[in-house]
Protein backbone atom coordinates (compact mmCIF):
# COMPACT_ATOMS: atom_id res chain seq x y z
CA UNK A 1 0.00 0.00 0.00
CA UNK A 2 1.23 3.45 -0.89
CA UNK A 3 2.37 5.57 2.04
CA UNK A 4 -0.38 7.79 3.36
CA UNK A 5 1.81 10.65 4.46
CA UNK A 6 3.71 12.08 1.50
CA UNK A 7 6.61 14.47 1.69
CA UNK A 8 5.04 17.88 1.39
CA UNK A 9 8.22 19.41 0.09
CA UNK A 10 7.15 18.04 -3.29
CA UNK A 11 4.08 20.21 -3.05
CA UNK A 12 5.12 23.42 -1.36
CA UNK A 13 8.04 25.42 -2.74
CA UNK A 14 10.65 26.75 -0.39
CA UNK A 15 11.66 30.40 -0.30
CA UNK A 16 13.82 31.48 -3.23
CA UNK A 17 17.38 32.64 -2.75
CA UNK A 18 18.71 35.53 -4.79
CA UNK A 19 20.16 33.07 -7.29
CA UNK A 20 16.90 31.16 -7.39
CA UNK A 21 15.07 34.37 -8.20
CA UNK A 22 17.15 34.75 -11.35
CA UNK A 23 17.11 31.24 -12.79
CA UNK A 24 15.15 28.00 -12.67
CA UNK A 25 16.33 25.33 -10.27
CA UNK A 26 16.27 22.00 -12.19
CA UNK A 27 16.00 20.12 -8.88
CA UNK A 28 12.96 22.01 -7.60
CA UNK A 29 9.55 20.46 -8.20
CA UNK A 30 7.14 22.87 -9.90
CA UNK A 31 4.49 20.33 -10.88
CA UNK A 32 3.05 17.27 -9.19
CA UNK A 33 0.73 14.54 -10.34
CA UNK A 34 -2.82 15.05 -9.00
CA UNK A 35 -2.96 11.45 -7.71
CA UNK A 36 -0.15 12.25 -5.24
CA UNK A 37 -2.10 15.22 -3.99
CA UNK A 38 -5.22 13.08 -3.67
CA UNK A 39 -3.45 10.63 -1.37
CA UNK A 40 -2.33 13.38 0.97
CA UNK A 41 -5.73 15.08 0.99
CA UNK A 42 -7.47 11.79 1.77
CA UNK A 43 -5.18 11.19 4.73
CA UNK A 44 -6.15 14.57 6.18
CA UNK A 45 -9.87 14.11 5.59
CA UNK A 46 -10.27 10.54 6.80
CA UNK A 47 -8.01 10.63 9.87
CA UNK A 48 -10.72 11.32 12.47
CA UNK A 49 -9.52 9.80 15.73
CA UNK A 50 -9.78 12.59 18.31
CA UNK A 51 -9.20 12.34 22.06
CA UNK A 52 -10.38 15.93 22.48
CA UNK A 53 -13.71 15.10 20.86
CA UNK A 54 -14.05 12.01 23.06
CA UNK A 55 -13.53 14.16 26.16
CA UNK A 56 -16.01 16.79 25.03
CA UNK A 57 -18.53 14.08 24.11
CA UNK A 58 -18.42 12.33 27.49
CA UNK A 59 -16.80 9.14 26.24
CA UNK A 60 -13.43 9.52 27.97
CA UNK A 61 -12.01 11.49 30.91
CA UNK A 62 -8.54 12.89 31.64
CA UNK A 63 -6.78 12.95 35.00
CA UNK A 64 -3.42 14.69 34.47
CA UNK A 65 -4.86 18.18 34.79
CA UNK A 66 -8.02 20.18 34.22
CA UNK A 67 -8.60 19.52 30.54
CA UNK A 68 -10.40 22.37 28.77
CA UNK A 69 -12.30 20.02 26.45
CA UNK A 70 -13.61 17.86 29.26
CA UNK A 71 -14.53 20.83 31.45
CA UNK A 72 -15.92 22.94 28.58
CA UNK A 73 -13.57 25.87 28.88
CA UNK A 74 -12.00 25.84 25.44
CA UNK A 75 -11.33 29.10 23.63
CA UNK A 76 -9.92 29.43 20.10
CA UNK A 77 -9.42 27.00 17.24
CA UNK A 78 -7.34 27.38 14.11
CA UNK A 79 -7.86 27.76 10.38
CA UNK A 80 -5.58 24.81 9.57
CA UNK A 81 -8.12 23.33 7.17
CA UNK A 82 -7.40 26.17 4.78
CA UNK A 83 -3.91 24.72 4.34
CA UNK A 84 -5.55 21.50 3.17
CA UNK A 85 -7.94 23.45 0.95
CA UNK A 86 -4.87 24.94 -0.72
CA UNK A 87 -3.82 21.41 -1.59
CA UNK A 88 -7.30 20.73 -2.98
CA UNK A 89 -6.96 23.85 -5.11
CA UNK A 90 -3.55 22.63 -6.27
CA UNK A 91 -5.09 19.27 -7.19
CA UNK A 92 -7.64 21.10 -9.34
CA UNK A 93 -4.86 23.00 -11.09
CA UNK A 94 -2.83 19.86 -11.72
CA UNK A 95 -5.93 18.01 -12.88
CA UNK A 96 -6.53 20.69 -15.47
CA UNK A 97 -2.88 20.63 -16.52
CA UNK A 98 -2.92 16.85 -16.98
CA UNK A 99 -6.43 16.88 -18.46
CA UNK A 100 -7.78 14.42 -15.89
CA UNK A 101 -11.19 15.75 -14.93
CA UNK A 102 -11.92 13.12 -12.28
CA UNK A 103 -9.71 14.89 -9.72
CA UNK A 104 -11.64 18.11 -10.26
CA UNK A 105 -14.83 16.19 -9.49
CA UNK A 106 -13.39 14.70 -6.29
CA UNK A 107 -12.18 18.17 -5.35
CA UNK A 108 -15.82 19.26 -5.16
CA UNK A 109 -16.34 16.74 -2.38
CA UNK A 110 -13.20 17.72 -0.49
CA UNK A 111 -13.91 21.43 -0.81
CA UNK A 112 -17.36 20.77 0.62
CA UNK A 113 -16.07 18.55 3.42
CA UNK A 114 -13.30 20.82 4.70
CA UNK A 115 -15.49 23.92 4.40
CA UNK A 116 -18.26 22.27 6.43
CA UNK A 117 -15.68 21.27 9.03
CA UNK A 118 -14.64 24.91 9.31
CA UNK A 119 -18.07 26.48 9.43
CA UNK A 120 -19.48 24.14 12.05
CA UNK A 121 -16.53 24.99 14.31
CA UNK A 122 -16.82 28.79 14.07
CA UNK A 123 -19.95 29.92 12.22
CA UNK A 124 -19.42 32.19 9.21
CA UNK A 125 -16.02 31.64 7.58
CA UNK A 126 -14.26 32.75 4.37
CA UNK A 127 -15.49 30.67 1.46
CA UNK A 128 -15.97 32.35 -1.92
CA UNK A 129 -12.79 34.40 -1.50
CA UNK A 130 -10.81 31.80 0.47
CA UNK A 131 -7.49 30.29 -0.67
CA UNK A 132 -6.85 33.01 -3.25
CA UNK A 133 -3.60 34.50 -1.96
CA UNK A 134 -1.90 33.63 -5.25
CA UNK A 135 -4.33 36.02 -6.91
CA UNK A 136 -3.51 38.76 -4.43
CA UNK A 137 -6.59 38.30 -2.22
CA UNK A 138 -5.20 38.22 1.31
CA UNK A 139 -8.20 39.44 3.30
CA UNK A 140 -11.22 37.35 2.28
CA UNK A 141 -14.75 38.22 3.33
CA UNK A 142 -16.63 35.84 5.61
CA UNK A 143 -19.57 34.11 3.92
CA UNK A 144 -22.79 33.41 5.79
CA UNK A 145 -23.43 29.84 6.91
CA UNK A 146 -26.65 29.79 4.90
CA UNK A 147 -24.85 30.61 1.65
CA UNK A 148 -22.07 28.14 2.46
CA UNK A 149 -24.48 25.27 3.04
CA UNK A 150 -26.45 26.08 -0.11
CA UNK A 151 -23.26 26.03 -2.17
CA UNK A 152 -21.99 22.85 -0.50
CA UNK A 153 -25.20 20.94 -1.16
CA UNK A 154 -25.25 22.02 -4.80
CA UNK A 155 -21.60 21.08 -5.22
CA UNK A 156 -22.06 17.63 -3.67
CA UNK A 157 -24.98 16.89 -5.96
CA UNK A 158 -22.97 17.95 -8.99
CA UNK A 159 -19.99 15.84 -7.91
CA UNK A 160 -22.10 12.70 -7.60
CA UNK A 161 -23.74 13.17 -11.00
CA UNK A 162 -20.49 14.06 -12.75
CA UNK A 163 -18.65 11.11 -11.26
CA UNK A 164 -21.29 8.78 -12.70
CA UNK A 165 -20.50 10.07 -16.19
CA UNK A 166 -16.71 10.12 -15.88
CA UNK A 167 -14.72 7.21 -17.33
CA UNK A 168 -11.23 8.18 -16.13
CA UNK A 169 -9.25 6.08 -13.67
CA UNK A 170 -8.70 7.38 -10.13
CA UNK A 171 -5.11 6.80 -9.08
CA UNK A 172 -3.65 7.54 -5.68
CA UNK A 173 -6.89 6.55 -3.94
CA UNK A 174 -6.11 4.81 -0.64
CA UNK A 175 -9.75 4.77 0.48
CA UNK A 176 -11.74 3.10 -2.31
CA UNK A 177 -8.96 2.05 -4.69
CA UNK A 178 -10.53 4.01 -7.51
CA UNK A 179 -14.06 2.57 -7.12
CA UNK A 180 -16.32 5.37 -8.34
CA UNK A 181 -19.52 3.72 -7.19
CA UNK A 182 -18.23 3.73 -3.62
CA UNK A 183 -17.19 7.36 -4.00
CA UNK A 184 -20.69 8.24 -5.16
CA UNK A 185 -22.11 6.38 -2.16
CA UNK A 186 -19.91 8.42 0.14
CA UNK A 187 -20.79 11.73 -1.51
CA UNK A 188 -24.53 11.06 -1.29
CA UNK A 189 -24.38 9.59 2.22
CA UNK A 190 -22.36 12.59 3.34
CA UNK A 191 -24.96 14.85 1.72
CA UNK A 192 -27.57 13.25 3.98
CA UNK A 193 -25.35 14.03 6.99
CA UNK A 194 -25.11 17.66 5.90
CA UNK A 195 -28.87 17.85 5.36
CA UNK A 196 -29.56 16.38 8.80
CA UNK A 197 -27.24 18.98 10.33
CA UNK A 198 -29.76 21.50 8.93
CA UNK A 199 -32.67 20.01 10.88
CA UNK A 200 -33.47 23.41 12.37
CA UNK A 201 -33.76 24.91 8.87
CA UNK A 202 -36.52 22.84 7.31
CA UNK A 203 -38.62 25.97 6.68
CA UNK A 204 -35.83 27.59 4.69
CA UNK A 205 -37.07 27.63 1.09
CA UNK A 206 -33.60 28.45 -0.19
CA UNK A 207 -32.21 25.16 1.13
CA UNK A 208 -35.18 22.78 0.66
CA UNK A 209 -33.74 20.41 3.24
CA UNK A 210 -36.46 17.76 3.27
CA UNK A 211 -36.93 17.83 -0.50
CA UNK A 212 -33.21 17.32 -1.06
CA UNK A 213 -33.13 14.54 1.52
CA UNK A 214 -35.93 12.67 -0.22
CA UNK A 215 -34.40 13.22 -3.64
CA UNK A 216 -31.40 11.16 -2.52
CA UNK A 217 -33.23 8.51 -0.50
CA UNK A 218 -35.90 7.85 -3.14
CA UNK A 219 -33.51 7.58 -6.09
CA UNK A 220 -30.89 4.95 -5.20
CA UNK A 221 -29.88 4.39 -8.82
CA UNK A 222 -29.11 8.03 -9.44
CA UNK A 223 -27.95 8.75 -5.88
CA UNK A 224 -26.54 5.52 -4.36
CA UNK A 225 -25.77 5.54 -0.63
CA UNK A 226 -23.93 3.19 1.74
CA UNK A 227 -25.39 -0.32 1.76
CA UNK A 228 -23.17 -2.02 4.34
CA UNK A 229 -19.98 -1.62 6.35
CA UNK A 230 -18.02 -2.51 3.22
CA UNK A 231 -18.90 0.96 1.93
CA UNK A 232 -17.53 2.76 5.00
CA UNK A 233 -15.41 5.82 4.27
CA UNK A 234 -12.53 4.28 6.18
CA UNK A 235 -8.81 4.97 6.45
CA UNK A 236 -7.23 1.58 7.13
CA UNK A 237 -3.94 1.77 9.00
CA UNK A 238 -0.88 -0.39 8.32
CA UNK A 239 2.12 -1.22 10.47
CA UNK A 240 4.54 1.12 8.72
CA UNK A 241 6.00 4.29 10.17
CA UNK A 242 3.67 7.29 9.67
CA UNK A 243 0.83 4.95 8.67
CA UNK A 244 0.00 3.43 12.05
CA UNK A 245 -3.07 4.03 14.20
CA UNK A 246 -2.57 7.60 15.53
CA UNK A 247 -2.81 6.60 19.22
CA UNK A 248 -0.34 3.73 18.90
CA UNK A 249 2.24 3.89 21.71
CA UNK A 250 0.48 6.90 23.26
CA UNK A 251 1.80 7.04 26.81
CA UNK A 252 -0.82 9.53 27.97
CA UNK A 253 -3.64 7.31 26.69
CA UNK A 254 -2.25 4.49 28.83
CA UNK A 255 -1.77 6.55 31.95
CA UNK A 256 -4.03 9.63 31.99
CA UNK A 257 -7.28 8.66 30.26
CA UNK A 258 -10.19 6.69 31.68
CA UNK A 259 -13.65 5.76 30.46
CA UNK A 260 -16.39 8.27 31.28
CA UNK A 261 -18.85 7.12 33.93
CA UNK A 262 -22.16 8.02 32.28
CA UNK A 263 -21.02 6.39 29.04
CA UNK A 264 -20.05 3.18 30.84
CA UNK A 265 -23.30 3.18 32.79
CA UNK A 266 -25.32 3.48 29.58
CA UNK A 267 -23.57 0.43 28.15
CA UNK A 268 -24.03 -1.47 31.42
CA UNK A 269 -27.72 -0.62 31.62
CA UNK A 270 -28.24 -1.86 28.06
CA UNK A 271 -25.98 -4.90 28.65
CA UNK A 272 -24.16 -3.78 25.54
CA UNK A 273 -21.22 -6.06 24.60
CA UNK A 274 -19.48 -3.18 22.83
CA UNK A 275 -18.32 -2.17 26.31
CA UNK A 276 -15.88 -5.08 26.19
CA UNK A 277 -14.45 -3.77 22.90
CA UNK A 278 -14.04 -0.23 24.27
CA UNK A 279 -12.87 -0.68 27.86
CA UNK A 280 -10.56 -2.67 30.07
CA UNK A 281 -11.76 -4.00 33.40
CA UNK A 282 -11.23 -1.71 36.37
CA UNK A 283 -8.22 -2.71 38.52
CA UNK A 284 -10.41 -3.71 41.47
CA UNK A 285 -12.16 -6.29 39.28
CA UNK A 286 -9.14 -7.93 37.71
CA UNK A 287 -10.36 -11.41 38.71
CA UNK A 288 -13.80 -10.96 37.16
CA UNK A 289 -14.73 -12.28 33.75
CA UNK A 290 -14.28 -9.94 30.80
CA UNK A 291 -18.01 -10.26 30.11
CA UNK A 292 -19.01 -9.27 33.66
CA UNK A 293 -20.60 -5.83 33.24
CA UNK A 294 -20.01 -5.00 36.90
CA UNK A 295 -16.26 -5.27 36.31
CA UNK A 296 -16.23 -1.90 34.56
CA UNK A 297 -16.43 1.67 35.81
CA UNK A 298 -15.67 5.23 34.81
CA UNK A 299 -14.96 8.75 35.99
CA UNK A 300 -17.65 11.42 35.89
CA UNK A 301 -16.82 13.90 33.17
CA UNK A 302 -17.88 17.02 35.08
CA UNK A 303 -16.65 15.94 38.52
CA UNK A 304 -13.77 17.87 40.12
CA UNK A 305 -10.35 16.68 39.05
CA UNK A 306 -9.48 15.76 42.63
CA UNK A 307 -12.53 13.49 42.94
CA UNK A 308 -11.78 11.75 39.68
CA UNK A 309 -8.13 11.36 40.61
CA UNK A 310 -9.02 9.76 43.92
CA UNK A 311 -11.46 7.37 42.27
CA UNK A 312 -8.88 6.39 39.66
CA UNK A 313 -6.26 5.73 42.35
CA UNK A 314 -8.74 3.54 44.22
CA UNK A 315 -9.02 1.25 41.20
CA UNK A 316 -12.68 1.93 40.48
CA UNK A 317 -12.30 3.25 36.93
CA UNK A 318 -11.67 1.45 33.66
CA UNK A 319 -9.03 2.49 31.21
CA UNK A 320 -9.59 2.24 27.51
CA UNK A 321 -9.02 -1.16 25.89
CA UNK A 322 -5.26 -1.65 25.39
CA UNK A 323 -5.71 -2.25 21.66
CA UNK A 324 -6.15 1.50 21.23
CA UNK A 325 -2.54 2.13 22.24
CA UNK A 326 -0.71 -1.15 21.59
CA UNK A 327 -2.14 -2.20 18.22
CA UNK A 328 -0.46 -0.33 15.34
CA UNK A 329 -3.42 -1.08 13.07
CA UNK A 330 -6.36 -1.28 15.46
CA UNK A 331 -9.62 -0.16 13.80
CA UNK A 332 -9.99 2.10 10.75
CA UNK A 333 -10.68 5.79 11.15
CA UNK A 334 -14.01 6.82 9.63
CA UNK A 335 -14.93 9.99 7.83
CA UNK A 336 -18.42 8.50 7.81
CA UNK A 337 -19.70 4.96 8.28
CA UNK A 338 -22.74 2.88 7.43
CA UNK A 339 -23.99 2.85 11.06
CA UNK A 340 -23.99 6.65 11.13
CA UNK A 341 -25.97 6.75 7.90
CA UNK A 342 -28.58 4.37 9.32
CA UNK A 343 -28.99 6.49 12.44
CA UNK A 344 -29.31 9.57 10.22
CA UNK A 345 -32.06 7.84 8.26
CA UNK A 346 -33.71 6.76 11.51
CA UNK A 347 -33.71 10.36 12.73
CA UNK A 348 -35.15 11.49 9.40
CA UNK A 349 -37.95 8.95 9.79
CA UNK A 350 -38.52 10.04 13.39
CA UNK A 351 -38.87 13.62 12.18
CA UNK A 352 -41.33 12.59 9.47
CA UNK A 353 -39.03 13.50 6.59
CA UNK A 354 -39.25 10.02 5.05
CA UNK A 355 -41.90 7.31 5.31
CA UNK A 356 -39.85 4.18 6.08
CA UNK A 357 -40.32 2.88 9.63
CA UNK A 358 -37.90 4.43 12.12
CA UNK A 359 -37.22 1.10 13.83
CA UNK A 360 -35.86 -0.52 10.68
CA UNK A 361 -33.08 2.01 10.22
CA UNK A 362 -32.44 2.21 13.96
CA UNK A 363 -31.84 -1.51 14.41
CA UNK A 364 -29.85 -1.81 11.21
CA UNK A 365 -27.58 0.91 12.53
CA UNK A 366 -27.07 -0.89 15.84
CA UNK A 367 -26.33 -4.22 14.14
CA UNK A 368 -23.88 -2.56 11.74
CA UNK A 369 -22.09 -0.87 14.62
CA UNK A 370 -21.78 -4.14 16.52
CA UNK A 371 -20.49 -5.86 13.38
CA UNK A 372 -17.86 -3.13 13.01
CA UNK A 373 -16.53 -4.19 16.43
CA UNK A 374 -16.57 -7.87 15.51
CA UNK A 375 -19.85 -8.74 17.24
CA UNK A 376 -21.89 -10.91 14.88
CA UNK A 377 -24.56 -12.28 17.23
CA UNK A 378 -26.84 -9.27 17.58
CA UNK A 379 -30.30 -10.86 17.91
CA UNK A 380 -30.51 -10.92 21.72
CA UNK A 381 -29.34 -7.35 22.06
CA UNK A 382 -31.76 -6.07 19.44
CA UNK A 383 -34.58 -7.86 21.27
CA UNK A 384 -33.62 -6.36 24.63
CA UNK A 385 -36.59 -4.27 25.91
CA UNK A 386 -34.18 -1.55 27.05
CA UNK A 387 -32.90 -1.11 23.51
CA UNK A 388 -36.31 -0.56 21.91
CA UNK A 389 -37.50 2.83 20.72
CA UNK A 390 -40.14 4.33 22.98
CA UNK A 391 -42.10 5.49 19.94
CA UNK A 392 -41.44 6.17 16.23
CA UNK A 393 -40.37 9.75 17.05
CA UNK A 394 -37.88 8.75 19.77
CA UNK A 395 -34.88 10.79 18.68
CA UNK A 396 -33.26 10.58 22.12
CA UNK A 397 -32.81 6.81 21.94
CA UNK A 398 -31.53 7.03 18.36
CA UNK A 399 -28.88 9.57 19.36
CA UNK A 400 -27.89 7.52 22.42
CA UNK A 401 -27.12 4.57 20.16
CA UNK A 402 -25.32 6.83 17.70
CA UNK A 403 -23.19 8.10 20.60
CA UNK A 404 -22.12 4.52 21.31
CA UNK A 405 -21.48 3.71 17.65
CA UNK A 406 -19.19 6.72 17.15
CA UNK A 407 -16.92 5.98 20.12
CA UNK A 408 -13.50 7.61 19.57
CA UNK A 409 -14.15 7.80 15.84
CA UNK A 410 -15.63 10.12 13.20
CA UNK A 411 -14.10 13.17 14.83
CA UNK A 412 -16.50 15.68 16.42
CA UNK A 413 -19.62 14.40 14.68
CA UNK A 414 -21.43 13.15 17.78
CA UNK A 415 -20.67 16.38 19.65
CA UNK A 416 -22.23 18.41 16.83
CA UNK A 417 -25.24 16.09 16.82
CA UNK A 418 -25.67 16.66 20.56
CA UNK A 419 -25.27 20.40 20.09
CA UNK A 420 -28.05 20.30 17.50
CA UNK A 421 -30.49 18.00 19.31
CA UNK A 422 -29.59 18.03 23.01
CA UNK A 423 -29.19 14.22 22.89
CA UNK A 424 -27.60 12.37 24.51
CA UNK A 425 -27.34 14.52 27.61
CA UNK A 426 -23.77 15.48 28.52
CA UNK A 427 -23.38 15.89 32.29
CA UNK A 428 -22.42 19.30 33.68
CA UNK A 429 -23.55 18.75 37.28
CA UNK A 430 -20.42 17.24 38.79
CA UNK A 431 -19.03 20.32 40.47
CA UNK A 432 -15.88 20.63 38.39
CA UNK A 433 -17.36 22.13 35.27
CA UNK A 434 -16.16 25.49 33.96
CA UNK A 435 -17.80 27.97 31.53
CA UNK A 436 -20.57 28.62 34.08
CA UNK A 437 -21.86 25.10 33.63
CA UNK A 438 -22.55 25.57 29.92
CA UNK A 439 -21.58 23.29 27.05
CA UNK A 440 -19.89 25.53 24.48
CA UNK A 441 -21.62 26.08 21.14
CA UNK A 442 -18.54 26.92 19.09
CA UNK A 443 -14.88 27.90 19.11
CA UNK A 444 -13.65 31.48 18.93
CA UNK A 445 -11.96 32.65 15.74
CA UNK A 446 -8.15 32.37 15.45
CA UNK A 447 -6.16 35.15 17.07
CA UNK A 448 -4.18 35.85 13.91
CA UNK A 449 -7.36 36.85 12.09
CA UNK A 450 -7.63 39.86 14.41
CA UNK A 451 -4.32 41.03 12.93
CA UNK A 452 -4.45 39.76 9.35
CA UNK A 453 -8.12 40.26 8.48
CA UNK A 454 -9.68 42.41 11.22
CA UNK A 455 -12.31 44.29 9.22
CA UNK A 456 -13.91 41.20 7.69
CA UNK A 457 -13.62 39.29 10.96
CA UNK A 458 -15.35 42.03 12.92
CA UNK A 459 -18.13 42.23 10.33
CA UNK A 460 -18.71 38.49 10.71
CA UNK A 461 -18.75 38.65 14.51
CA UNK A 462 -21.09 41.64 14.62
CA UNK A 463 -23.71 40.09 12.35
CA UNK A 464 -23.67 36.71 14.14
CA UNK A 465 -22.97 37.22 17.81
CA UNK A 466 -24.36 40.27 19.66
CA UNK A 467 -22.33 39.30 22.73
CA UNK A 468 -19.09 39.18 20.74
CA UNK A 469 -16.75 36.37 19.78
CA UNK A 470 -17.23 33.83 22.57
CA UNK A 471 -17.66 30.07 22.90
CA UNK A 472 -21.32 30.31 23.88
CA UNK A 473 -22.44 32.20 20.78
CA UNK A 474 -25.26 30.50 18.90
CA UNK A 475 -24.45 30.24 15.22
CA UNK A 476 -27.08 30.28 12.46
CA UNK A 477 -26.82 26.51 11.96
CA UNK A 478 -28.27 25.69 15.38
CA UNK A 479 -30.42 28.78 15.92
Amino acid sequence: MKKYILILSLLILASCSQVGDLQDDPNRATQVSPDLLLTNIETSAFNNVSLNAALASRQLTYTDGTDSYQYYNWQRAGFDNYDILKQVQKMIQESKRTETEVYQILAKFFNAYFTVELTRVFGDVPFTEAVQAEDGLYMPVYDSQESIYKSVLDSLKTASLELAQNDEAIRGDIIYNGDKTKWRKLINSYSLRVLMSLSKKTNNSNLEVVTRFNEIVNNPTQYPIFESNTDNAALVYVDIQDNRYPLFNSNSLQTAYYMEQSFVERLQNLEDPRLFAFADKKPNASAAAVTDFTAYGGLYGSAPLSDNGAKAVSGEASRIKPRYYNDPINEPSLLMGYPELQFTLAEAAARGWITTATDSYYKTGIAASMNFYGITDTADYLANPKVQLQNPADIATILAQKHIALFLNTGWQIFYDQRRTGFPEFNVDGGGILNNGLIPKRFMYPQNETVNNPENLNDAITRQFPEGDNINGVMWLIN
